[in-house]
């Protein structure tokens, strides 16, 4: 029973780097019905603005926390306003072809700064405590319950105030909302920017618990995050939450009890099982159109 309880608390360190990173993913496909491929890459950034902020600038958590977090997003916003504006109206397979290319250059751009991989030096004290054979650590606790604020916050936004009404009402009829009143330019920033900051949060904290980073390490989790967001139903912020979780169990599991090499053929099987008996993922609901 211990041994289950202490990997219960390694799937929920890693199901919430997932489902902060899966909410930007969901997000922008519930604004703009495309899938931004360059978020892992921006999940990336994140890492890399704290190993900048905590080598060079030797900051402490919450300033290297805010940097990362505004940092990426802006990034965000500039590469919506830069790469994917020009596009909406163009087809979909241009947006997703743009987003690739995006993502290749933030790598390579990267890349191309210094020899990797890095080291992120400790920017806050890991003190383990131990409760009748279940151990867990100060930084797996910040992990755990800083992304459960971070989500309940984007969760109150959209649901309780005007700015996530108009991206309600742009999710629901793009069209319709201008007409509306609502300004769509700039909730569609917003929405980017907000979605970008998670995954720079997420960068930041998965920098701290796996220390060692480089210009490709968003490529693998950010195919994971996204496959979180299809199982818990792109386009459902619960859904992105719940999918988060389930993989980062599914792959902490799979890692306890068969050899590691299994663990990413599970969690894309994982994927495939679902659109079969569910396409729609968990709380993914079709949707209808009158033609």
């Amino acid at each position: 029973m211990i041994y289950l309880l202490q990997q219960a608390l390694n799937a929920l360190q890693l199901g919430s780097i997932y489902a902060l990173i899966a909410l930007g993913y969901t997000m922008v496909y519930g604004i703009l019905s495309m899938i931004n491929f360059a978020h892992g890459d921006f999940f990336m950034v994140g890492a890399f603005l704290c190993f900048i902020v905590a080598t060079f600038m030797q900051l402490p958590f919450l300033p290297a926390l805010l940097i990362s977090m505004a940092g990426v997003a802006l990034l965000g916003v500039i590469v919506e306003r830069v790469a994917y504006k020009p596009l909406r109206q163009a087809p979909r397979v241009s947006a997703i072809i743009t987003a690739l290319g995006v993502g290749i250059f933030l790598e390579n751009f990267t890349l191309a700064l210094s020899p990797y991989p890095k080291h992120v030096p400790t920017i806050i004290e890991n003190t383990t405590i131990s409760l009748g054979g279940l151990t867990m650590s100060s930084l797996q606790t910040i992990i755990i319950v800083l992304s459960i604020v971070m989500m309940t916050v984007l969760h109150f936004i959209v649901q309780h105030t005007k700015v996530g009404m108009a991206m309600r009402a742009i999710s629901w009829d793009k069209n319709v909302a201008p007409l509306m009143g609502v300004p769509v330019n700039h909730i569609i920033s917003i929405t980017f920017a907000l979605g970008s900051g998670l995954g720079g949060v997420a960068g930041m904290l998965y920098s701290m618990a796996y220390p060692v980073i480089d210009p490709y390490m968003g490529i693998i989790v950010g195919w994971k995050a996204f496959i979180s967001a299809v199982v818990g139903g792109i386009g459902n912020i619960r859904g992105a939450m719940l999918g988060g979780y389930i993989l980062g169990s599914v792959e902490v599991l799979v890692a306890a009890f068969l050899p590691s090499t299994y663990r990413d053929f599970v969690a894309f099987s994982l994927l495939l099982v679902l659109l079969i008996f569910r396409p729609y993922g968990i709380f993914g609901k079709p949707r209808t159109q009158k033609v």
